[in-house]
């Protein structure tokens, strides 16, 4: 009787570990997103394309599909200023505080709006990325979109431009690396305009792979195609300008081109999108032709690198994206991918 009893709880502790790998193993699968209301709080200023009816959209869209019952919800906390500044430096942290708690209504420039919450906005932008690493890390999530504001990828270390204040994809990617101690890391910007801030942090760094397709000539001026990295960093930044009017093919031939080649070579341990939605048909900045079936096919070229080289380790980040229903529609067309057979069903 003794051994029964011992052979029933043997048993029973390996159903209970099971089901524990079980529930890991699902959740593993399964896409994270982060949001929160917090990012409402960062006012641009009426009529202002950065706004946030951007995030309240995207928001009505999954939820209208459905997907925020698959998706798992990722709360952002505030990164901590030693994060920050592993991208920014100090006294340009210091000032983007003192210039939004003063109510001046910009930083730095008058193409970089804020409000007295921005600052603190900023840090729940830095840390819903650095959350979601995390969750990655963790292996409750596969991958993740973070739905976040202000966006990012014109932040420069001593400069904010182009509606954005603190480098929130740069600065998960010192995170990863610091962090989790992971060694190399891909940056993909399909975003309209070229990330110039993101890459000027890492021009010199050949552990930082940077790409980006995007509109030119346009803002910022940068992102030429013989700008490829510096010292121990050339060859680590690739830039694929298109001419305006530009649509799915051209979008799909850079990837499969340029980007996918660059990327075997380089084996990354995690890759990052800077998701900007503006090169979609009909957006208000943009002069591009991208389709959500063509945001899809980039995803799927993106998340089919991250499966071969990095795990499946992948974190997406909302840059720009002015049209309302274009971006509602091509942010569904990303996370379906994301989410992957999950997502068929609906």
């Amino acid at each position: 009787m003794k051994h029964r009893f011992q052979l029933i709880a043997v048993l029973f502790g390996l159903c209970c570990q099971w089901a524990v790998q079980g529930e890991a193993a699902e959740l593993a699968t399964k896409t994270g997103f982060v949001y929160g209301d917090v990012y409402l709080k960062h006012d641009t200023g009426a009529g202002h394309p950065e706004r946030a009816d951007r995030l309240a959209v995207i928001v009505a869209r999954l939820k209208q599909l459905h997907f925020l019952s698959e998706l798992v919800m990722i709360e952002p906390a505030a990164a901590s200023v030693e994060w920050i500044t592993t991208i920014h430096a100090p006294e340009y942290v210091e000032r983007v505080k003192k210039d939004c708690r003063a109510g001046t209504g910009y930083v730095d420039t008058p193409d970089a709006p804020a409000s007295t919450s921005s600052y603190d906005v900023a840090l729940m932008a830095a840390g819903g990325l650095i959350s979601a690493v995390d969750a990655v890390m963790e292996g409750k999530v596969r991958n993740a979109l973070c739905a976040v504001r202000p966006p990012g990828h014109h932040a420069l270390k001593n400069r904010a431009m182009g509606f954005c204040l603190f480098n929130n994809v740069a600065i998960a990617a010192r995170y990863i690396q610091k962090k989790h101690k992971l060694a190399k890391v891909l940056i993909v910007d399909w975003d309209v305009h070229h990330g110039n801030g993101t890459q000027a942090a890492f021009y010199e760094d050949p552990t930082v792979f940077y790409f980006s397709v995007h509109l030119s000539p346009f803002y910022p001026g940068t992102g030429h195609a013989d700008e490829k990295g510096e010292g121990k960093g050339f060859g680590f930044t690739l830039n694929v300008p298109l001419p305006a009017g530009c649509g799915d093919a051209d979008y799909k031939k850079a990837f499969e081109e340029k980007l996918k080649p660059a990327a075997a070579a380089f084996k990354p341990d995690f890759v990052l999108i800077s998701a900007g939605f503006d090169a979609a048909k009909g957006d208000l900045l943009g002069r591009m032709n991208v389709t959500p079936e063509g945001y899809a096919e980039l995803t799927r070229i993106v998340k089919d690198i991250a499966e071969k080289y990095s795990g499946g380790r992948l974190i997406s980040t909302l840059e720009g994206g002015y049209n309302l229903e274009a971006l509602a529609a091509s942010v569904e067309a990303h996370v379906r991918v994301l989410m992957g057979s999950k997502a068929a069903k609906h």
